[in-house]
């Protein structure tokens, strides 16, 4: 397997970060002669995509991902395959030049295919799941694959996924999903830094915490939109931890709430 240097303070949406050192794996490490050695020497790793909802130690180890043989996009007749690399934006202008229906609203969202089906994103009650048939995990193809509010029991490297071939692009959700985005920041993000928990919205109660933009050295919970944690300038990886678990602990003192990161977090490993 090949290694790089990664600087995830210009690499990460975040742009927060420093130069770890990454595994790359390539199409022929998962194949049939190679599977069982490259799933040992990444066992204990944790899989790095386009880092768009990554918050990085400059200290993490064990690092891996997939190189760019996994951006793709075919049509296999009675359904579209995606490698994992593969960015939302270019999915989505597949989807719209194709006139296929179920992910309009990647035209808001960053990420890669891998790290997308991962989390079930998605916007309001348009998510990945509602087309999603199978994803290709440690080298094997899976239908069993459950997915829920941010969440999935994908446990494992995800290098393709294949979703439902409808026809039907919804050129009309396009105006909400553009209206939903003009709230977000500017500033570099990691996106929604909260899951919102059940019957409430995290960002409607960081808000009423009186954290809507509020400041820790060069991080801060953004003034647009309370439940983006953003990068003020030179940001390090200590502030946007102190930060994200001060405002866990207001919301639960003033409301009894504990808010989870929807933000993946890769600490030093101890």
């Amino acid at each position: 397997m090949l290694s790089k240097t990664i600087d995830f303070a210009t690499y990460s949406s975040l742009k927060i970060g420093g130069k770890n050192e990454v595994m790359i794996l390539q199409t022929h490490d998962f194949s049939a002669q190679n599977l069982d050695l490259t799933l040992d020497s990444i066992h204990s790793f944790s899989i790095i995509g386009h880092a768009y909802n990554l918050l990085v130690s400059p200290k993490a180890s064990n690092l891996v991902m997939l190189d760019k043989t996994f951006d793709y996009i075919y049509d296999c007749e009675d359904c579209i395959e995606i490698g994992a690399m593969t960015p939302s934006g270019k999915i989505y202008r597949f989807f719209k030049e194709n006139d296929l229906f179920g992910l309009e609203f990647l035209k808001a969202l960053p990420g890669s295919a891998g790290g997308l089906t991962k989390m079930n994103t998605g916007m309001k009650q348009y998510e990945i799941k509602d087309i999603m048939l199978s994803a290709c995990v440690n080298g094997k193809w899976r239908d069993d694959i459950k997915l829920s509010y941010r969440n999935s029991n994908i446990q494992g490297i995800i290098s393709a996924i294949r979703v439902r071939k409808i026809k039907g692009f919804r050129h009309h959700l396009i105006a909400e999903f553009n209206a939903m985005r003009r709230t977000h920041p500017k500033l570099p993000s990691c996106g929604s830094c909260f899951k919102n928990p059940p019957n409430h919205y995290a960002g409607k109660l960081l808000e009423e915490a009186g954290l809507r933009g509020f400041v820790y050295g060069n991080v801060a919970l953004s003034q647009e939109h309370a439940n983006f944690l953003v990068n003020l300038g030179d940001g390090s990886f200590d502030e946007a931890v102190e930060l994200i678990a001060l405002a866990q602990q207001k919301v639960f003192t003033l409301f009894g709430i504990w808010l989870e990161p929807e933000v993946k977090i890769i600490k030093e490993k101890i």
